[in-house]
């Protein structure tokens, strides 16, 4: 007797919790071979609405912590990453037509990118702060601050190396992220939400949303409350991209702009990702006799 194959609905990662689309519509989700893999929750304008809230709360907490302390978070994502490296492995072979030893490669960089992000968050300010020199018996500290909520689209192509290499810098520095995934290729991102939830992430500080890019991404421009908005993962797109521009205008939103191309994530990122997401406070402090 022949066994039916359990057919997956992934659902949304808001808030730490995994709840259905509130439009109530899902979409299938192919490999690429054009066969049937999962279903994939649908996002609407509510949910991304939801995911602002969720990271609004949780980011005085998260930029509260020690970067020592995100530091370890993030290294410990890793660490679950390479537990379920089986199940990372089927997803990049099925979103992204790779054979088994290469799909073992792009997890492997996608671990140790984390790895890497991780070790810089508790010396970013050493690198970017400075003391500077002043005329006059003050101290004149400046360090940088994370920005916000910022919003995250997923490169479309790189459904993994790509997508934690544009979460990973956010979050390290203290952000907290909404991120729209990869619409094609959503697996590798409801898979990391899945490790994002079973470990020291507190909940709201990532929130995961499967759907268009297209439909999303405006009403998380033009919303009020979030502070940043990354277009790497629409590269090409010009359109859609300077229509986002416009609409994050409307309350100065920091914009880490779309390039022409898909950026090569197999590279060293340098710290470009992590700037892009802090703001510079500057301290002045008498100096005592």
């Amino acid at each position: 007797m022949s066994r039916i194959d359990v057919r997956k609905t992934y659902k949304l990662f808001i808030g730490g919790a995994f709840p259905r689309s509130e439009s109530g519509y899902s979409y299938a989700v192919n490999d690429t071979k054009g066969a049937f893999v999962a279903n994939a929750a649908l996002a609407s304008r509510k949910d991304a609405r939801d995911s602002v809230v969720a990271a609004r709360k949780a980011f005085p907490g998260w930029a509260g912590k020690t970067a020592y302390n995100r530091a370890q978070i993030l290294y410990r994502v890793a660490e679950v990453m390479e537990d379920r490296r089986p199940q990372f492995v089927q997803a990049v072979r099925q979103s992204e037509g790779l054979t088994a030893a290469r799909a073992e490669k792009v997890l492997d960089e996608a671990i140790d990118r984390l790895v890497w992000y991780a070790g810089w968050a508790d010396k970013l300010t050493q690198v970017i702060g400075n003391a500077n020199p002043v005329a006059g018996p003050f101290f004149n500290l400046s360090t940088p601050e994370p920005t916000g909520v910022v919003a995250v689209l997923a490169p479309q192509e790189s459904s993994l190396l790509g997508l934690v290499s544009a979460i990973a810098p956010v979050i390290v520095t203290g952000n907290t992220a909404v991120v729209v995934s990869s619409y094609d290729r959503p697996l590798p991102a409801v898979t990391f939400a899945e490790v994002l939830s079973t470990s020291d992430v507190p909940g709201g500080v990532v929130n995961i949303l499967t759907g268009s890019a297209a439909t999303i991404a405006p009403w998380l421009a033009s919303h009020m409350d979030v502070n940043a908005i990354d277009l790497t993962g629409i590269a090409g797109d010009t359109e859609l991209a300077t229509s986002l521009e416009v609409a994050a205008a409307d309350n100065l939103k920091r914009v880490r702009r779309a390039p022409a191309a898909e950026p090569d994530w197999s590279v060293d990122p340098g710290l470009d990702a992590m700037t892009a997401f802090v703001e510079t406070k500057t301290v002045w402090h008498p100096i005592g006799s």
